[in-house]
């Protein structure tokens, strides 16, 4: 696979497992030279999830591209696994860091990629997934967000109700998005916030629901009553950015 020269490789067991759990969507692809069992087997399995291409090489391949090493007495310990992950690229002006959107369970990769590409139109700072029941940010979900993806700070996190708690110490606010939830505009959502989306069928968590500051909902006027998680995210942060948007331009007013 073709790489440019701003793309880097990985060493090594615990690195690559670590780029495979949190950044999937920047590793390009995965070469193993180890031996079957339990750390190769993690890493297949890593690499099936995320729909990341896993390589079968030659250890003199790896101990090549790991500064012409044996993976033992070389340059860089490699343990028998590489990784080439992609430069992180960079979007113009950032997104806000005093957004965060957190998923859970959205088990669709096109759901999944057309959620990421919203955030990266409305300016969203990072991305939480919830790493089980969660489609991966894998091929589809890439190029469903028509690259969005790549410009998104996206890390996949175990734990909802932990990352809510740590994110409040923090100083956010946290939104869950749910039917039975009053209107965005109803909320002041100019601060540092945190909105959280649930699953295609089941929506949020109970204990993930129970732990928000506040639900926010669409009202329903026609005949359907309830929106695609998508859809629902994509008007519920546009409506946090049209309130973002306003506070800013009031407070560039009165400078």
């Amino acid at each position: 696979m073709a790489s440019s020269s701003s793309d880097s490789f990985v060493f090594g067991f615990h690195p690559v497992r670590e780029a495979l759990r949190h950044r999937p969507h920047e590793v390009a692809e995965v070469w193993i030279a180890a031996r079957q069992g339990k750390r190769r087997a993690d890493i297949e399995g890593l690499c099936r999830r995320h729909d990341i291409r896993a390589r079968n090489v030659d250890p003199a391949k790896l101990d090549a591209r790991a500064g012409g090493g044996s993976g033992v007495q070389g340059t860089v310990v490699h343990n028998g696994f590489g990784a080439l992950v992609r430069a992180a690229a960079t979007c113009a002006g950032g997104g806000d860091p005093d957004l965060v959107v957190l998923l859970e369970d959205i088990q669709d990769p096109r759901n999944l990629g057309a959620i990421l590409r919203v955030c990266e139109g409305a300016g969203v700072g990072r991305v939480l997934v919830r790493d089980r029941g969660s489609a991966p940010v894998g091929a589809t979900a890439v190029k469903t967000s028509a690259g969005a993806a790549e410009y998104l700070d996206v890390e996949r996190i175990t734990n909802s109700t932990n990352e809510i708690l740590r994110l409040r110490d923090e100083g956010f606010w946290i939104y869950g998005a749910d039917a039975a939830g009053t209107p965005p505009w109803s909320h002041d959502l100019t601060g540092k916030v945190v909105l959280v989306l649930g699953g295609e069928s089941s929506g949020l968590r109970r204990r993930t629901r129970d732990s928000c500051d506040a639900l926010v909902g669409l009202p329903m006027r026609g005949r359907v009553d309830s929106l695609n998680v998508a859809t629902a995210a994509s008007a519920l942060l546009y409506d946090a950015l049209r309130q973002r948007l306003g506070a800013a331009a009031r407070g560039s007013d009165t400078d």
